[in-house]
């Protein structure tokens, strides 16, 4: 794990994410707040790609609670049978689906606690909701932030938790609508797991990473 980064470096590394990709937006396709939340639910432990192919077809026909509930579970599961995990998270879906239409008028609820109450909804999808659809500056941690920020020094922390509350204390407020993106993409297509892109990154001289690549 790198130490973490002061003030000034941190806000040179934000600036260089915000002049290559001023607003950068998450991959996964959606259509509203409900279809944010079922797609975000779908994507744990599966790629965004895999889950915009299962769900393009889906929210042409379900795109609200109701209209979920009235496709079932098992028309559900013939959209989604290609993600993995794919018959626990329609069971969810279809959980969710009925809470939101009985207990919310079918409207998708603003506050975390709320959606984290929700069957299959964690904090990060809670927090991939509130930042996407309601532009709430809430930071998902996923294993590409997790990586970027113990390897750079932008948000070290031994677990999620630790990395979340590193973003909120330690990147300037200015980024913190954007940052968990930016860290996201950085990762994804740069930062990688195996082989990190070090030659071409746009951040190489400011990241703590020991092992940069040649």
């Amino acid at each position: 794990m790198a130490k973490q980064l002061d003030y000034h470096t941190i806000r040179e590394i934000f600036t260089r994410f915000h002049e290559a990709e001023p607003e950068p937006k998450g991959e996964l396709e959606h259509v509203n707040a409900y279809t944010l939340v079922v797609a975000v639910a779908l994507s744990a432990q599966a790629t965004d790609a895999g889950v915009n192919r299962a769900t393009r077809e889906l929210f042409k026909i379900a795109d609200t609670p109701q209209k979920m509930l009235d496709l079932g579970e098992d028309g559900l599961i013939e959209h989604i049978k290609t993600i993995g995990l794919y018959r626990n998270k329609a069971k969810n879906v279809m959980k969710l689906s009925k809470i939101l239409v009985e207990e919310y008028d079918g409207m998708v609820p603003n506050s975390r606690a709320a959606l984290q109450s929700l069957p299959g909804v964690g904090r990060k999808t809670a927090n991939v909701v509130l930042n996407m659809w309601w532009h709430y500056p809430a930071q998902a941690v996923d294993t590409h932030i997790f990586r970027v920020g113990n390897r750079t020094g932008i948000c070290p922390g031994k677990n999620v938790d630790a990395v979340e509350r590193a973003i909120e204390d330690n990147i300037p407020v200015d980024f913190q609508q954007h940052a968990h993106h930016w860290l996201i993409l950085h990762g994804r297509y740069h930062c990688k797991a195996r082989k990190p892109m070090c030659p071409t990154c746009i951040i190489r001289d400011l990241c703590q990473f020991e092992d940069k690549t040649i």
